[in-house]
Parts: C-alpha cells; sequence; structure tokens
C-alpha cells in the first residue's frame, strides 16, 4: 500500500495527472478506509479540474481523520474547492475551522480572504488580506508603514477629518 501511495505522489509531482488519479481511484476502493488515500485522491480529482468529484473525497479523507499536515491540507483545499463550486456558507465553514486548528497557516486565510469578497463581505477580506500582508512581506517600504497598515486595516471606511480653530 506505502508503495503505491509513493507511486501515487509521485505521478502527481511529474505532472501525470491522470494515471495518478487513475492509481488513487484504485487504491481507494481497495483501501476505503484510508484517509491519507483518500485524501490524495480528492487531491488527484482537484489537479484535473474536476472540482465536484473531489468533494466527497476531500470530506471522507477528513472524517476517517488525516494526519495534522494531511489534515492542514485538505481543509485549505476543500475550503478552495467548495468556493470554486459557488457554496460560500460551506468554504467559510472549513476555512473557520482550518484558522481554529491552524491559526499560523497564511495561506488558509488568504484562501478565506477571497470566500469572505464573495460572501460580500469585503472590509473583513480586506482586513484579513493586510494583516497577511504585513505579517508575511520582506518589503523594507511596507515594513516601514507597518504600524499604520494595521492600526487602518480595520478602520478603511472612517474618516478622520482635522478641525483646524
Amino acid at each position: 500500500m506505502e508503495l503505491n501511495l509513493e507511486n501515487g505522489i509521485k505521478l502527481r509531482k511529474n505532472g501525470k495527472q491522470e494515471e495518478s488519479n487513475e492509481l488513487f481511484k484504485k487504491l481507494v476502493k481497495e483501501f476505503p478506509d484510508n484517509a491519507s488515500i483518500t485524501y490524495h485522491c480528492a487531491w488527484s480529482f482537484d489537479l484535473l479540474g474536476e472540482e465536484s468529484k473531489a468533494v466527497p473525497f476531500y470530506e471522507n479523507a477528513i472524517n476517517l481523520g488525516l494526519s495534522s499536515e494531511e489534515l492542514e491540507g485538505a481543509i485549505l483545499k476543500l475550503g478552495s474547492t467548495y468556493r470554486t463550486l459557488g457554496e460560500y456558507q460551506k468554504s467559510e465553514n472549513t476555512f473557520v475551522r482550518g484558522i481554529d486548528l491552524f491559526p499560523n497557516n497564511k495561506a488558509i486565510q488568504v484562501f478565506y480572504a477571497m470566500t469572505l469578497y464573495n460572501l460580500k463581505n469585503q472590509e473583513k477580506a480586506m482586513e484579513l488580506l493586510i494583516k497577511v500582508l504585513i505579517d508575511t512581506t520582506n518589503d523594507e517600504e511596507i515594513i516601514s508603514y507597518k504600524k499604520a497598515i494595521d492600526f487602518y486595516s480595520d478602520k478603511l471606511d472612517e474618516v478622520w477629518k482635522w478641525i483646524v480653530k
């Protein structure tokens, strides 16, 4: 089983998505209770642009119990897949869970911001993106304004009027 799992991953990494998908579909039939195989099968559908086929495999893999690293990837990919399918509430729920479990994963936060945008919550989406930016950037100019950018991140609609006497 381990050798086949590694072969499927190697095929995917070498750009052979269809072969990888075929192998993972066979492995899921052979080992239906293996969370890791199920996760990689979902991922293989995702890479083929077959997001709706990927969803039940992601959901099942998460329910079967993945390692922390694979769970982190599965939550990100499932949330993103829900978003691309227009299932914005499911996407939001998935990303909120992901942020709860993996608060330092900035990619989950960025994909969540995209979902917030789709849910017409642009203010929260921008705030989150700005915070991720200032937490992750190496750009000297942005770093020099980090305190101000952080301060304004949740005040984008406020207007300060100065009264001169």
